[in-house]
This record gives C-alpha cells, sequence and structure tokens, in this order.
C-alpha cells in the first residue's frame, strides 16, 4: 500500500514539468515543420511592403503570384509531412531521460520477485522511495528549436531582414493595396481612387526629397532637373496627370507611372479625386564661371603662377587650364622659320579647393614650363571649368608670352636658344651645329672650364651625325635634355675661384638689368652677388693675413677701406634702384660696386696680427693644390684635343692665364720660368705626356707634405679630411701613370677625381677648423679676451681679423646666454609676423627661425 502511495505522489510532482516538456516538444516540431512557410511569408510581405508590386503588370503580375501560390503549396506540403503532434508518453520518456537512473521509469514498474518475503518488499519501497525523490527534482525538457541542419544556407534571416528592411523602408499599408488587377487598380479599395508623388531634384544640389501628397497646391519652386514621379491607384481613368513642364511627348494622361524631369517652369495638375495642382517655378542651373585674377608671376627659377577665381550657385567638380601655340605672333625668325612639328597643347588641371565650399573660391595655377619647346613664346590660354550638371563655363582666350626660366649667362642663353629651335624643328639640326660651332671655337670667358667645352663639342658631334643619318624623335628628345642639363650647369655651376663666382654674379646681374629682369629673379641674382661677395671677402681676408700686413701699414694705390655693412647698403641700393625701374642709375651704382671690388681693402679690427693660422694656411694650400690640378686637367684636356684635330686650340690659348692653374698672367707655365725663379724639373716640350707626368708628380709631393702637417688630429673631422686627401693623392697617382702611358682621357677621368675629393678635404678640414675655434675661444678675463669682446657684432659673434663680420661663428657665451638667445628669437618671431614689413625682410626671418 505504502508503494503505491509512493508512486502517485512521485507521479504528482512531475504534472507542470511533463506538461511543459510536451509544449517545448509541440513547438520543436512546429518549427521543424513550418519554418519554409514562415520564411516564405516574410519574404513576400517584404516585397509587397516595398511595392514591387507596382512595376508588375499584366501576365509578370500573374506569373509572379503563381509562383507564390506553388512555394506556398510546396512549403505547406513538407509541414504537413513533418508535423506530429507529440504523445504524453513521448514527453515522459524525454522528461525521464534527462534525469540519471531514470527514476520515472522506476516508479512504473512492480515487483515482479519476492512480493511476499518482507525483507524483499522493505528493500523494494527503499528503492521506490529514492526514486520518487530523484523523480521529485525534475525540470523541464526544452524543445530544440534549431533549424541549421536543415536550413544549411540561412534562408530564414535572409527573410527576416528583408521584412525588417520593410518595416523601416516600407509601408505596412501597402499590404491593404494588393491586389490580382494589374497596375495596381484597387477596385476594391474603400477609399477609392488614391495617388502618391514624389521630386527629387538632382542630388550636387542638396536639396531633399518633396512628398508631394503633403505640400498644399500652389506656387512650388524646384531646382531644373528635378525628377518628379506620380503613381496613381485605382481605377484606370479616375485620376489623370496634366503637367507643361517636361517638354515631353504626350502622354497618356492615366498611366498609373508616370516619371518625368523638370525643364521648364510650369504646371503640374492631378485631376479626380483627391485633385491637386502646383505652379511650378524653375530654379535654372547656373553655368560656372571663371575668371584670372592678373597677370601670372614668375620666379627666378621659371615657375609660373597664375591666379584664377571659380564659382558656381552649386559647386565647381574640376576645371583645366589649356595653352596652344599662338603661330601668328611668332617672330618667324632664325630657328623659328621652319614650319613647327605639330605638338598636343598644353593642357593642365587646375587646383581644387581641399577643403571648404567649392561654390565660390581663388586659388593659383602653379607649374614650371620651362623644358616645354613654347616658354617664353607667344601663347593662347584658356580656363574653363564644369560643374556637375556637366555644364562649362570659360575665360576668353588670351594672349600672353609662356613663362619659363630665363638664363642670363650668355652661353647658356645660346645653348638654350638652340634647344628650343631642335624642339621647334628637326629640320634645324644642321643650323644649331653650326652656330654651337661658333659658340666653342673662341668661347673666351663665356665657356670658363675645358669640361664644359667638352661636352658642348661631343654634343655637336652627335648631333651633326644624327642630322646626317635621320634624327628621330626619341634622340630629338634625348639631346634636348643634354642641352638643358649643360645650360643649368653653365648658368648655376659652382667656381672654385671666389673671385671669379663674384664677377659672373655681377656680368648676370648686368645682363638682367640689360634684359628687364623680374623682381623675383632680381631678388634671386642680388642673393646670388651678396653670397660671392661674402665669400669673395673671406678669401681677401685670408690672403691678407698670409701676406702679414704689420702695424701701421697703410693701404697703397687706389685701395680704399670699407665694412661689410658698407657693402650691404650699397647693394640694398641697388637691388632697391632695380625693383623701381631706374635701370640707368642701378647699372651706375653696379658699376661703381665694381670698382670698388676690384681696389678694395677690407678694415682690419686690428693691426699688427701675424701671418694665418696653421689651420687656414692649410685651407689656402688646399685651395693652390685645386687650382693647380685644374690647370694640369686643363692642359691635359688641350693635349687630348690636338691628338684628334691639330691646330684647334691654336686661337684659344692666346692669353692664357697659366696651365698649371695660377690666376695671373706670367706666372710659371710649363717648361718656362716664372717671376725670377729658375725652369723646373719637368723641363720637357711643354704638352709632353713626360712633362705632364712631372708636374702631376710634383703636385702630388706638394700634397702629400701638405697632408703630413694637417691641423685637426683626432678630430672626426680631421680624420675625415685626411681620408679625403689620400683618395685625392691615390687619383693623383693614378692620373700620373696615365699620363706616363699617354693615355689622356683616362688621366682626366682620374684628375677629375681627385679634384672631387680635394673639395670633400677643405670641407671636412673647415668644419674641424670651426670645432677648434668652438673649443679654443679665449677667456673674458684675459687680454685676448678682452680684445675679441670689444669686436663682437650686435649677435655676440667675433668679427674676422680685418674688420669683417663673421656670421659662420657661434654666438659668444656667457652667463645669461640662454636668456639672450631666448630673447632673440622672440624678437625674431615679432618681426616676422609684422605684414607692414617687405617681404625679402620676412622671408630672410623665417629662414633663421626654421634654421634655429
Amino acid at each position: 500500500m505504502r508503494t503505491s502511495t509512493d508512486r502517485t505522489g512521485g507521479l504528482r510532482a512531475l504534472r507542470w514539468p511533463l506538461r511543459l516538456t510536451w509544449a517545448g516538444m509541440l513547438a520543436e516540431t512546429a518549427v521543424q515543420a513550418l519554418w519554409p512557410m514562415l520564411a516564405l511569408c516574410l519574404a513576400v510581405m517584404a516585397l509587397l511592403m516595398m511595392g514591387v508590386q507596382d512595376g508588375l503588370t499584366g501576365d509578370l503580375l500573374w506569373a509572379a503570384w503563381a509562383f507564390v501560390g506553388l512555394a506556398f503549396l510546396g512549403t505547406l506540403i513538407f509541414a504537413l509531412r513533418r508535423f506530429r503532434l507529440p504523445s504524453q508518453m513521448a514527453a515522459l520518456a524525454r522528461l525521464d531521460a534527462s534525469l540519471p537512473g531514470r527514476p520515472i521509469r522506476a516508479l512504473l514498474d512492480d515487483q515482479a520477485i519476492g512480493a511476499g518475503d518482507a525483507a524483499s518488499a522493505a528493500v523494494w519501497r527503499a528503492h521506490q522511495k529514492r526514486m520518487a525523490a530523484r523523480a521529485a527534482e525534475a525540470q523541464p525538457v526544452k524543445g530544440d528549436l534549431r533549424v541549421s541542419k536543415a536550413d544549411p544556407y540561412a534562408l530564414r534571416y535572409l527573410a527576416l531582414l528583408a521584412f525588417m528592411v520593410a518595416l523601416v523602408f516600407g509601408s505596412v499599408w501597402r499590404l491593404g493595396e494588393v491586389t490580382l488587377t494589374p497596375g495596381g487598380a484597387g477596385g476594391a479599395l474603400a477609399s477609392g481612387p488614391v495617388w502618391e508623388g514624389w521630386a527629387e531634384p538632382p542630388r550636387h544640389t542638396g536639396k531633399p526629397t518633396l512628398y508631394l501628397n503633403d505640400l498644399e497646391a500652389g506656387a512650388l519652386s524646384l531646382p531644373e532637373g528635378t525628377l518628379i514621379t506620380l503613381r496613381l491607384y485605382g481605377e484606370l481613368g479616375a485620376l489623370t496627370v496634366e503637367e507643361s513642364v517636361s517638354g515631353r511627348e504626350a502622354a497618356a494622361a492615366s498611366d498609373p507611372a508616370q516619371d518625368f524631369t523638370l525643364r521648364q517652369s510650369g504646371r503640374i495638375a492631378i485631376d479626380g479625386p483627391g485633385a491637386r495642382a502646383w505652379q511650378i517655378t524653375l530654379l535654372p542651373d547656373a553655368a560656372p564661371q571663371v575668371e584670372r585674377q592678373g597677370p601670372p608671376e614668375v620666379t627666378a627659377l621659371g615657375e609660373m603662377s597664375l591666379p584664377f577665381q571659380a564659382r558656381d550657385d552649386y559647386g565647381v567638380e574640376a576645371g583645366e587650364a589649356r595653352i596652344s601655340l599662338d603661330l601668328a605672333s611668332v617672330d618667324r625668325r632664325y630657328g623659328l622659320t621652319p614650319a613647327p612639328e605639330p605638338r598636343p597643347e598644353i593642357v593642365v588641371p587646375l587646383p581644387m579647393p581641399i577643403a571648404g565650399g567649392r561654390q565660390e573660391f581663388e586659388e593659383a595655377l602653379i607649374e614650371n614650363f620651362s623644358k616645354h619647346p613654347w616658354a617664353n613664346l607667344p601663347v593662347s590660354l584658356q580656363l574653363s571649368v564644369l560643374d556637375a550638371a556637366e555644364q562649362q563655363g570659360a575665360t576668353e582666350v588670351s594672349q600672353l608670352t609662356l613663362p619659363g626660366r630665363r638664363f642670363f649667362d650668355p652661353a647658356a642663353a645660346a645653348v638654350i636658344e638652340m634647344r628650343r629651335d631642335l624642339l621647334w624643328s628637326r629640320e634645324n639640326a644642321p643650323r644649331i651645329a653650326q652656330v654651337l660651332r661658333a659658340v666653342t671655337y673662341a668661347p673666351g670667358e663665356d665657356l670658363r672650364s675645358e669640361v664644359m667645352q667638352l661636352r658642348l663639342r661631343q654634343l655637336i658631334r652627335r648631333l651633326e651625325l644624327r642630322a646626317h643619318f635621320g634624327l628621330d624623335e626619341d634622340v630629338q628628345d634625348e639631346i634636348a635634355e643634354d642641352m638643358w642639363a649643360l645650360a643649368i650647369e653653365l648658368e648655376e655651376g659652382v667656381l672654385a675661384d671666389a673671385l671669379a663666382r663674384m664677377r659672373r654674379a655681377q656680368d648676370r646681374l648686368n645682363e638682367a638689368m640689360k634684359n628687364g629682369a623680374s623682381q623675383a629673379e632680381i631678388a634671386e641674382l642680388m642673393e646670388e652677388l651678396r653670397r660671392a661677395t661674402e665669400d669673395y671677402l673671406k678669401q681677401l681676408q685670408r690672403q691678407q693675413a698670409q701676406e702679414g700686413e704689420g702695424e701701421g701699414q697703410q693701404p697703397q694705390g687706389e685701395s680704399m677701406q670699407m665694412t661689410q655693412d658698407d657693402l650691404q647698403r650699397m647693394m640694398d641700393r641697388i637691388q632697391e634702384l632695380m625693383e623701381q625701374g631706374r635701370m640707368a642709375e642701378a647699372e651706375q651704382a653696379l658699376r661703381e660696386l665694381q670698382e670698388l671690388m676690384e681696389n678694395m681693402r677690407v678694415t682690419q679690427g686690428q693691426p699688427g696680427e701675424g701671418e694665418g693660422s696653421p689651420g687656414e694656411q692649410a685651407m689656402e694650400g688646399l685651395s693652390d693644390r685645386l687650382r693647380e690640378q685644374q690647370g694640369l686637367s686643363d692642359q691635359a684636356f688641350r693635349d687630348l684635343q690636338e691628338q684628334f684635330n691639330p691646330g684647334a686650340n691654336a686661337g684659344e690659348n692666346e692669353g692664357n692665364e697659366g696651365r698649371d692653374g695660377g690666376q695671373g698672367r706670367g706666372q710659371r707655365h710649363e717648361g718656362q720660368p716664372g717671376d725670377g725663379g729658375e725652369a723646373g724639373p719637368e723641363s720637357s716640350p711643354e704638352g709632353s705626356p713626360e712633362g705632364l707626368a712631372g708636374r702631376q708628380q710634383a703636385l702630388r709631393d706638394e700634397l702629400r707634405r701638405q697632408q703630413s702637417r694637417l691641423p685637426g688630429q683626432g678630430t672626426p673631422e680631421g680624420e675625415a679630411a685626411r681620408d679625403a686627401l689620400g683618395r685625392a693623392g691615390t687619383a693623383m697617382d693614378r692620373a700620373g701613370e696615365a699620363l706616363r702611358r699617354d693615355d689622356l682621357a683616362e688621366a682626366i677621368d682620374n684628375q677629375a677625381q681627385a679634384m672631387e675629393a680635394l673639395r670633400e678635404g677643405m670641407r671636412a678640414l673647415g668644419d674641424a677648423l670651426e670645432q677648434e675655434e668652438r673649443a679654443g675661444q679665449p677667456g673674458q678675463g684675459s687680454a685676448e679676451g678682452d680684445r675679441r669682446a670689444e669686436a663682437r657684432d650686435p649677435l655676440g659673434r667675433e668679427q674676422g681679423g680685418n674688420g669683417a663680420n663673421s656670421s659662420d661663428a657661434p654666438l659668444a657665451q656667457g652667463p645669461d646666454d640662454q636668456g639672450r638667445a631666448r630673447r632673440l628669437l622672440d624678437e625674431i618671431r615679432r618681426r616676422s609676423g609684422e605684414a607692414e614689413r617687405p617681404e625679402l625682410e620676412r622671408d630672410y626671418l623665417n629662414r633663421l627661425l626654421d634654421r634655429f
């Protein structure tokens, strides 16, 4: 009896867990059977809510509905085959399987053996009691709602996503408009015929789309190109559309779907139930406009800056500048006489603002056309811009001279002119060769380097050869590129001698005055003259220190005293006169400056100073070796020319300034005594290889002697100088061996390497001397320190030995050096920010800030 009571109590405790388990099994079976039908329903509702049915008419609509019906029938059959109502016993078995030891099954069992034995019955009752206690702890079993195995492509999620999108962007009310009538005419609609409309302006206008149903009848302003979309629902013909804004051909007024673009002002009216009409005012999309803001500005290097202004009501999209040759305005003389070779017009995109709007802006077209064949020739220029509607606006065609770099060195200008003629027409090749041969016949000061002459002659021979056998376009471009590089080197090439550099800068400035240079070119040439003059003054100081002018010695002849400040004022005055257009006065001032520089003697800060320091003597000695090596290389080059073209240098050697690199006439030539000296050991014939080899060996011995006494030992800069001079000596040895073998070409190559190494050694030695000067500065308490303290410039730097300011020296150190430096930088920043100061001064102050 007790056993039956325990069994009944245990099963009663399973009532709710068993019911919930059964419900889970029912849900599991339903999901497994109905998920295709649910996915299909969600997908169809999503399409209907998005209005897909509006675009389906006639047979296409019937076909769509037939496909949906067949699909629904298939999902229904699938559901009927899969769905099975779960039984009570199946739920009880699943619940029992979730418990350890299957206690529910044990409660339903009866004792089969030993029922009459009291001990056996007691054991069975204890077992039943434990199973009842365990069954009382049963929890409902969750149903398995996963259908991933049946839906490996996750079609159910795709249908759900489409339905969610339709809820956000579609309309639930469209489900009530569904009908089998083609075109969506819902004759059964209780509300009768309805319409919808939208006005969508072009995207580039930035204006929003308007829902016409929300707009009252009356005046309406819309941008040109607006897309009008109208949809008529209900019985065909119940609603009609009348419009005069698109200019389209006659269309069916009752067409359920109408789309047209706004082209003109007019009227749009919908007649029928819910009729409405609007008077449309067209907002025209104006064409973009562009105009130049003045003449182009040109830098000294030929870079053009052309300011322009562009505007458009909705923004400019792009622009370009078109440049074509104005052949009618070209002076057709000399190399421009032949017909020019056809070249495409130059098309350059106009810069657009990176940030901000493009409705109205100002920009500058910055380009460098110096290498183009039309540089410095008359051209036609037109700027054009484009907006998003593909409307174009352009400036009037204007004539101007295409800006390009101007060359003031006569030889460089001649090479550039011949380069232009070559690119103008390949027929000019023979004439170009003749003109360049005339340039190299007696170059004088125009071609200062023998290497330049060699390069130019090689270019002439190549041009003549190609002109004879045919000059194609690729070779034409290669020769033009070589001529450009040669002209640049002739114009900007660095000379070893400071006086020659200064004279060259003065000559270029004279040429600029004669040719009407721009302000940018004047500023660049004046800066070059200042640098060359400063280098010349430093060289002059070293020479005077080596000459050992004694205390109280006065300048002789027409020499005079002046400081760098005096020179600076004179050059500022020249630049001011040139910028004002007073060229005659500027030329007179420049001639006075040239005369002063030729006869000047820099004012000494302290008389009685002895010879220069060992470092200065070493630097001057290396400079002499460099000039001697250059002279020896020039002599080897002339001898090489004599081998291939005897007599070619007969007229060029007149008035030669010494083949051993001496600057003045009368210095020792090969095999000739100097001023009172005797002939050297290399008294071989002047152009013989033995004589050149002897001179090369003597130069090598002198460098070795100077190298052994080089200052700066133990410092990185000093070791770098010794290493560079060692490479120079090795190159000199190879050059001497080549000269003894009469291999002049190889000797010239090695001599060029020696000169380059000498220059590197001089630079490194200069750094070493500067380090020594900083490390060994006299104390402020000594007499020498007092003397130097009295000769400081406003920046605290020591002046040169002859009274000139040394801008390369470091700032003086003191107890308040950091505060003084900070105050100085603050003052420079303040002055650089003052807009009323001259632009040249502010550029100089900005360069100081960038450096420090």
